[in-house]
């Protein structure tokens, strides 16, 4: 009996997971692209944006193989489409609604996020690289947070 109910249960899950992977959503894996990038204050505040904001705030988004399995799927897409609204360094060209911030939000340990930083070792900064990439988001988004006006 309880054998029984273990493999029904087994089965349900596998059967479940299966069923997620037919919802549409999590799966379009395009990057636009690249517009026009801001005026890096040095090679190096690119190199650490790249290893710790690229992923999910510009549009060369490198797509992990479980970013094609459902729920994670969902979870990555919903984040990559509201790090490009909020910045995205490959369409300088537009407004950039998160531009003021980006250097407050690395000081306060906001991001990357924790969970990025899991999945995403190379994401993870030392103390003089991340106050190397504040300093540099500074310098190229200027005092006020803004690069030509965004």
């Amino acid at each position: 009996m309880v054998k029984s109910l273990f493999r029904w249960g087994a089965f349900s899950l596998v059967a479940g997971i299966l069923i997620l992977q037919l919802v549409p959503y999590g799966h379009d894996h395009t990057n636009p692209p690249v517009k026009v990038e801001p005026k890096w204050d040095t090679a190096l505040t690119r190199e650490l944006s790249v290893r710790a904001c690229f992923d999910c705030h510009s549009n060369q988004t490198i797509w992990p193989w479980y970013s094609n399995a459902a729920p994670a799927s969902w979870l990555i897409q919903h984040d990559v489409e509201e790090g490009r609204q909020r910045l995205n360094f490959s369409e300088w060209d537009r407004p950039q609604r998160e531009s003021r911030g980006a250097a407050r939000q690395v000081q306060r340990g906001e991001m990357p996020p924790r969970s990025y930083i899991v999945l995403h070792p190379t994401a993870s900064l030392s103390a003089d690289e991340k106050q190397g990439l504040i300093q540099g988001l500074q310098n190229t988004l200027g005092s006020t947070g803004t690069a030509e006006g965004h």
